[in-house]
């Protein structure tokens, strides 16, 4: 049983490792303070077959040195072999994970000397997918000081220059930018059908223009902060820019949704009071999001509090996407009520229409980007992890594209300008309709 929760802590850090790692490959640094734990995953790469491992540890302080310190080190393994030493473990083939053959030992803590610190490079010449793990199978007699630097990378063509991005990340900033000159050209056509219309133009037009235009500076700046990672192994300072353009670009995204979803500007100047709070907790809650995002992404694995930050953020990310909903359907409870008591239900039938619409693309978005795009993560090879990316980011813009259309700005808006005989047929759906559900 003791060696069963060791296995199942590092079964759930690779699993989670697999699932959501978005700044793959870039170089790590690990600050470890006086930890325990059996397992501590440190990163995550694909390999081709000529790669390597850069590793630089100093500061080296151990509660006990009197222990096998064979049993103390760095290994490298598949997410597949880990599941076949899981067993191995269950049935005490072995008893320590880096005796085990089916995983590669980088280096062994009985290989230092009075040094507090050693440098290695290890070479890999196996293409996979590999996660670079610290051992410590006396985790209940020993506890550890470190500091790690650990640098994966692949050699790139014929030059043999480094590429510390992933095997199958590596077309990620050509991918970003392209994205990016798509949603640049979309607001220049924006901007165009802003001027042709601005006579029948609302305000929430113009705040549709902003959201685009972030999500375009939010992929430029990915694309730049990625292909530098790719040359250098660090972002530099792009990282800061990206985090800076998420951050504005979800809260503007998800505000966005909650404002269509009511109405403002197409249906009503106002928002009511169940509608501004729903604004008050989405936009609070987008930034515990981007700043759990933000921790997760530079503190690692490692980190001693990384599954708590990563639960937050599934968690929020999960309550956002549910909160923009409720304006919606309360906009559909409405115009159904508006239909059957103003006189007007063609118009109130054609906003109701496209409302649901709406609604059932909200949800299909948020489905996809939510739980489609991970479910591809973990079926897709790793030399093909930029198809999820890509996948992504379709239904990203096609999201978009969809919501420009459908509530552009229109001299003749066809959802207000209603003639008798649309009127009476709008009229005689809603009477059917009725004694469907009766």
């Amino acid at each position: 049983m003791a060696s069963s929760l060791p296995s199942l802590f590092l079964f759930l850090s690779l699993l989670c490792l697999a699932f959501f790692s978005p700044s793959l490959a870039e170089i790590r640094f690990a600050k470890i303070r006086n930890d325990n734990r059996p397992f501590i995953p440190l990163d995550l790469f694909g390999f081709t077959h000529s790669g390597g491992l850069q590793l630089n540890v100093s500061k080296i302080s151990l509660s006990d040195t009197k222990l096998d310190l064979s049993q103390v080190g760095f290994f490298l393994c598949t997410l597949d072999s880990w599941l076949r030493v899981l067993q191995q473990l269950e049935d005490r083939e072995v008893s320590c994970v880096l005796k085990s053959d089916l995983v590669e030992s980088v280096y062994t803590f009985n290989s230092l000397n009075t040094d507090d610190s050693f440098n290695m490079e290890y070479v890999q010449k196996a293409a996979d997918q590999y996660n670079l793990v610290f051992a410590n199978c006396h985790y209940q007699q020993l506890k550890i000081s470190m500091d790690v630097r650990s640098a994966m990378y692949n050699l790139d063509g014929k030059k043999g220059d480094r590429d510390y991005l992933s095997a199958g990340s590596s077309v990620l900033p050509r991918v970003y930018f392209l994205f990016s000159m798509v949603y640049f050209t979309l607001a220049g056509l924006w901007i165009y059908i802003l001027y042709k219309k601005r006579s029948t133009a609302f305000r929430i037009h113009f705040f549709m223009l902003a959201v685009v235009i972030l999500k375009a500076l939010n992929l430029l700046c990915e694309a730049e902060d990625k292909s530098h990672i790719k040359r250098t192994g660090s972002a530099h300072g792009w990282d800061v820019l990206f985090y800076i353009f998420s951050f504005f670009k979800g809260i503007s995204l998800f505000t966005l949704i909650v404002l269509i979803g009511t109405g403002w500007s197409f249906l009503k100047p106002y928002l009511q009071d169940k509608e501004k709070k729903v604004l008050i907790i989405v936009i609070p809650l987008q930034v515990v999001a981007n700043f759990a995002q933000v921790v997760i992404d530079e503190s690692g694995p490692y980190g001693q509090d990384w599954f708590t930050w990563k639960q937050i953020f599934l968690l929020v990310d999960v309550v956002c996407c549910c909160a923009v909903l409720f304006p919606i359907v309360w906009s559909i409870k409405n115009l159904r009520e508006a239909a059957r008591t103003d006189g007007k239900a063609a118009v109130n039938l054609m906003k109701l229409t496209l409302f649901r619409h709406y609604y059932i693309v909200v949800i299909c978005y948020i489905y996809f980007t939510r739980v489609v795009v991970y479910a591809l993560q973990t079926i897709t090879s790793y030399k093909y992890s930029w198809a999820s990316v890509v996948c992504a980011e379709l239904a990203t813009l096609s999201f978009y594209v969809f919501t420009g259309y459908k509530f552009k700005p229109e001299a003749h808006n066809p959802y207000f300008v209603i003639d008798d005989e649309e009127e009476e047929a709008a009229a005689e759906a809603l009477k059917l309709e009725d004694e469907f559900e009766l």
